[in-house]
């Protein structure tokens, strides 16, 4: 084994910080963002299936505000989980039939992102009526974590006015 001159030590190991901190480094870093930030919007949805409420609550920042299409108001985390617990009271289940990523932006500590997703509440008897909603996030990271601190969705079917 060849032994490596101090100098060339020195030069090797500053070739490694400046290419760490080139644009390669930082989009390699985007892209393990965006696949946390898909991975939890995908469990979001299969923390409802599940009706897994602690591990749903858990996506949510203890500051979140939001306004889901569901309700009358914007809410808090307090009353996240309002609009699952008011269907299965009522002996529905809930299915995702499709998620559809849209768009995400990170920008540090801050994430957005828009997707769209297709679900059902299923009677009894197995009857649903299909649902698509389109949503937004705003996430903010906490350590190695990331946490819903706003959203915001809509019916697909409902059109802006302009």
């Amino acid at each position: 084994m060849r032994k490596v001159a101090p100098a060339q030590m020195l030069s090797l190991l500053l070739a490694f910080f400046f290419a760490a901190l080139s644009p390669g480094a930082a989009q390699s870093q985007s892209s393990a963002d965006e696949q946390s930030l898909w991975k939890l919007e995908r469990s979001y949805w299969d923390y409802v299936q599940a009706n897994d409420l602690t591990s749903y609550r858990a996506l949510w920042h203890k500051d979140f505000i939001g306004w889901p299409a569901v309700s009358a108001a914007p809410v808090n985390k307090e009353h996240i989980t309002d609009w699952i617990t008011s269907q299965t009271s009522q002996g529905r289940t809930f299915k995702t039939v499709e998620f559809k990523p849209a768009s995400l932006h990170v920008n540090g500590d801050v994430a957005v992102t828009y997707y769209r997703v297709t679900y059902k509440w299923m009677n009894r008897d197995g009857d649903a009526a299909t649902i698509t909603i389109r949503v937004t996030h705003t996430l903010l990271r906490d350590g190695k974590d990331w946490h819903i601190i706003g959203g915001m969705s809509m019916p697909e079917n409902e059109s802006p006015q302009r």
